[in-house]
């Protein structure tokens, strides 16, 4: 494609780069993102209530039930996400083979390893 080429509306049209300059970006997960945003905005809003009911000084075995369905909450995303890691961004790297799958092999144990001891 050239640099001269425009649009119907008359704006540049440029070709996309082969390779992303980020090796990150098209993460795994962006076929799920609406679903993610959705589970965070209602950590967030969970987060919120654990604030309001220390302020009003409400029992402790409450809040502390409502901190478990958080943490459980967040626990839940971040299985999601490594699992989308795993079956999209490992596997796509194991397969190229590599150098590059051996450092996406370990950065998924790493990832594995801090959410294991969380």
């Amino acid at each position: 494609m050239t640099e001269d080429q425009t649009d119907r509306l008359g704006h540049d049209i440029v070709a996309p780069d082969p390779e992303p300059a980020d090796p990150h970006i098209g993460h795994a997960y962006i076929t799920a993102k609406d679903d993610y945003l959705k589970r965070l905005r209602r950590i967030e809003g969970q987060a919120r209530g654990l604030q309001r009911m220390v302020e009003e000084e409400k029992y402790c075995i409450d809040i502390l039930t409502q901190v478990s369905a958080m943490t459980k909450a967040l626990q839940a995303v971040a299985m999601g996400l490594l699992e989308d890691h795993l079956s999209h961004c490992v596997v796509d790297a194991a397969v190229r083979g590599g150098p590059e799958a051996e450092a996406k092999i370990k950065e998924a144990t790493d990832a594995i390893a801090r959410l294991v001891r969380s």
